[in-house]
């Protein structure tokens, strides 16, 4: 079943990038050389995007990141270890000197995406 789930593409990370590619931001896709191979590089104005998935990268307080009622000890570890990892791309990336804005998917159907803009533009 989780082989099903892709990690890039999503329909989330798809319409962050239409929407700035119509706001006239050029970047790049995952480049491998950056810590945690980021979904959305800005190499003009070092900047990241990180697109996340509220369910699998745990957003607080959000309606999508149910823990699911089966096999809980195993969700608690997976959700765990993709927390820790976060923050130690966050770390690493930040250390390098990229500013890193995080989207979450409830963001993208919720609020739209103007504010991304925005903090993008600001320098």
């Amino acid at each position: 079943m989780m082989s099903g789930i892709r990690g890039s593409n999503t329909s989330p990370e798809l319409a962050v990038r239409k929407h700035l590619h119509a706001a006239g931001f050029r970047y790049r896709l995952h480049v491998p050389s950056l810590p945690g191979r980021p979904d959305i590089v800005l190499p003009r104005l070092k900047s990241v995007v990180l697109v996340h998935g509220c369910f699998w990268h745990r957003h607080e307080q959000c309606k999508y990141a149910y823990i699911p009622k089966s096999n809980v000890s195993f969700w608690a570890k997976k959700f765990e270890a993709n927390v820790k990892r976060d923050k130690l791309v966050r770390n690493q990336l930040k250390k390098a000197g990229w500013r890193i804005h995080v989207i979450w998917e409830c963001e993208v159907h919720e609020r739209g995406l103007a504010q991304i803009v925005r903090n993008l533009k600001e320098k």
